[in-house]
């Protein structure tokens, strides 16, 4: 539930009319959310590795990332903290919330009311979250029943309908000519792989808590927890992909934007149910998050004032990360105009973390390395060098093609392509410099060096902070970092 809680957000329900917008063809769609799956199972498999040489830390990609790359000391760990905080906005999931929202009620889907319903969803989730975690998990858990209903209802419609069922009739004109308009442009096909790949995110989350889990051997419970949860999501997405191919128009599809499963509902269930009702199955579905990475990365000290960000005062709930992730969210929602917002929201929130991708699959090689010069066994769920190969593969070619210009009227923005790939570089270079102005600058300013120390704050949670230890003779002070 963890994992498929986090999978099924909105991208099933809002990518794959866009997908086929820039791929061009229904045959190329479909292959897709074939060969997306392929690249998140290389993905378990180096994460399974990862986690077997760490059984006992939660955190996941910071806690392999620090001891991959333990030099310059805190560099890596520290910007993919501030990396994930930056990135970390739901605008996304608030977007499609307020799009199948506003179609529910068959209100016009205007720049303002986007805005304005995106950002009140935002508020409501960052109050349940903030006030009380037991009911904002209960939510959650009925929330992802709701998701699992709306998914298993597009499957099996559309099952009826291609068993000729229901009053669609040719469900099978739009498989005619399969690969028919398919587009080799590049920078088309890299970022319809992205927005694929957002609707697959979530695949690894139980890693984020693997120091919490039970049992005798917590790496291959939650390693069989990723191959479960994803062989299922990947069936059921392919499923679903077929059902929107039988029942809408190819030229519909194109041009649905993120509302491809609202078009879906009204040809099968009509303008009352398919219109009103079931849309809102869809934007429950979008309904929020709970940052339980950020809280994980705040303990490594790696943040300001980690206390703050690790700590669950004063209702028991992780109230600094999600205060910080909404601050975050209405920045964007309010900023990036409303018609370009979930497309270029979705681009750059992938593209650090590709950079991080590829930084993991050369730090299993690294690690592996370093553990046979120190004697020990590799690794029982040791990844094979293939699944490496092919996470990597898919990394560079997702940080170097987008760079390529697309066809005219092609791009998914009505802003520059590559907004999103410079964008990205900079919060990586903000990344460094925050790092350089922390650890290197004002230390040497203040005649001090950077040092780890544990602490176990009040509420029980461990909580790694960073403290100012000076180096002048007989000066024992030290302050803790802000």
């Amino acid at each position: 539930m963890l994992n498929i809680g986090q999978i099924l957000g909105s991208g099933i329900y809002a990518v794959p009319g866009v997908v086929l917008n820039s791929v061009g063809s229904v045959g190329l769609l479909l292959v897709y959310w074939i060969i997306a799956p392929i690249f998140a199972f290389a993905g378990l498999s180096l994460y399974s590795e990862l986690a077997s040489m760490f059984p006992n830390r939660s955190g996941a990609e910071v806690v392999y990332l620090e001891r991959a790359y333990p030099r310059p000391k805190f560099l890596v760990s520290t910007s993919f903290a501030i990396t994930t905080i930056l990135m970390s906005f739901s605008a996304s999931n608030a977007i499609v919330f307020a799009q199948y929202f506003l179609t529910a009620l068959e209100v016009p889907i205007t720049e303002f009311n986007q805005t304005w319903v995106a950002v009140f969803v935002v508020l409501i989730t960052m109050g349940g979250v903030g006030l009380s975690t037991k009911w904002s998990l209960r939510a959650v858990n009925v929330l992802s029943l709701l998701k699992i209903i709306s998914l298993v209802l597009l499957v099996f419609t559309g099952i009826a309908v291609l068993a000729g069922l229901t009053h669609i009739k040719n469900p099978y004109a739009n498989f005619e000519g399969f690969f028919k308009g398919s587009t080799s442009n590049l920078n088309a096909l890299a970022t319809a792989l992205v927005k694929v790949n957002h609707a697959f995110v979530g695949w690894h989350n139980a890693f984020n808590v693997l120091g919490e889990i039970k049992g005798p051997d917590p790496v291959r419970t939650v390693r069989k927890a990723g191959i479960i949860s994803l062989s299922l999501v990947s069936v059921m997405f392919l499923a679903v992909n077929i059902a929107y191919v039988a029942v809408v128009p190819r030229e519909e599809l194109r041009s649905s934007g993120q509302l491809i499963a609202a078009l879906f509902f009204r040809r099968i269930f009509g303008p009352r149910l398919g219109v009103r009702v079931l849309p809102l199955l869809v934007a429950c579905s979008c309904f929020g998050n709970i940052a339980r990475i950020i809280r994980e990365i705040a303990r490594q000290g790696l943040l300001p004032n980690p206390s703050f960000f690790s700590s669950t005062k004063p209702f028991g709930t992780p109230l600094g990360p999600v205060l910080l992730i909404g601050f975050l969210t209405f920045i964007v929602i309010l900023v990036v105009p409303a018609k370009d917002a979930f497309n270029f929201v979705l681009d750059l929130a992938s593209y650090p973390h590709l950079v991080f991708q590829c930084a993991m699959s050369f730090g299993v090689l690294i690690l592996r390395r370093r553990n046979a010069l120190t004697g020990l066994l590799p690794s029982p769920l040791q990844a094979r060098n293939s699944s490496l190969a092919l996470y990597l593969l898919l990394s560079v070619f997702l940080l170097v093609i987008p760079w390529v210009p697309p066809e005219p009227d092609q791009a998914d923005v009505s802003f520059w392509y590559a907004t999103y790939c410079v964008a990205g570089i900079a919060v990586l270079l903000c990344c460094a410099l925050y790092y350089w102005i922390w650890i290197i600058v004002l230390p040497r300013w203040g005649g001090y060096e950077v040092v780890e120390e544990a602490e176990i704050l009040s509420d029980g949670a461990k909580n790694i902070r960073l403290i100012r230890k000076y180096k002048s003779v007989g000066d024992e002070r030290q302050s803790l970092l802000h």
